[in-house]
């Protein structure tokens, strides 16, 4: 009896453990996947700073007289101001559009408080400024705040060559 005893405790004491090890690999599993969803629903535009820029748009440092886009796929830039109320009705829209167009077209936003550099050198004057990049081409700006189907059809018709409908 003596021997029993041990015995059952080590495997009640195993059972438990192995329990709680697949509850906890299938707990990991959901928060991955759950980490994964989010990302996909966060689809926010990124950030970008001078040297971003440089790297991921055009290296006007290098090829100043020549625009060579460096990105893979179209690009729409907000260039805006944390105190600007303009660019902060256009924030929200601007999520949106990186949400519908996601894996499209990619948003970035510059602060051009921040970096002034990037500012000064689209002589950036008036805020929101919005850079449209096609994949193949010149990019096209717009400055001070549009209404939404306006973004959407620029981006439609001369980022991604789509015709938009118009509602009638």
């Amino acid at each position: 009896m003596r021997r029993v005893i041990p015995i059952i405790l080590l495997l009640v004491s195993f059972a438990t453990y192995s329990c709680t090890s697949i509850k906890g690999n299938q707990e990991l599993k959901s928060t991955n996947i759950l980490k994964k969803v989010e990302a996909v629903n966060n689809v926010e535009p990124e950030q970008l700073t001078y040297a971003g820029f440089l790297k991921n748009i055009w290296n006007f440092e290098k090829t100043p007289q020549q625009w060579i886009y460096e990105g893979d796929k179209p690009s729409v830039i907000d260039f805006y101001a944390d105190w600007c109320g303009p660019c902060k009705r256009l924030a929200p829209i601007m999520v949106e559009m990186a949400k519908k167009y996601n894996g499209k077209v990619k948003f970035y936003r510059v602060n051009v408080d921040k970096e002034k550099k990037l500012a000064s050198a689209f002589n950036i004057r008036s805020i929101p400024a919005v850079l449209f990049i096609p994949k193949k081409g010149k990019p096209m700006m717009q400055v001070g705040l549009l209404p939404h189907s306006t973004y959407v059809k620029i981006i439609d018709e001369q980022l991604l060559n789509k015709k938009t409908q118009i509602k009638k």
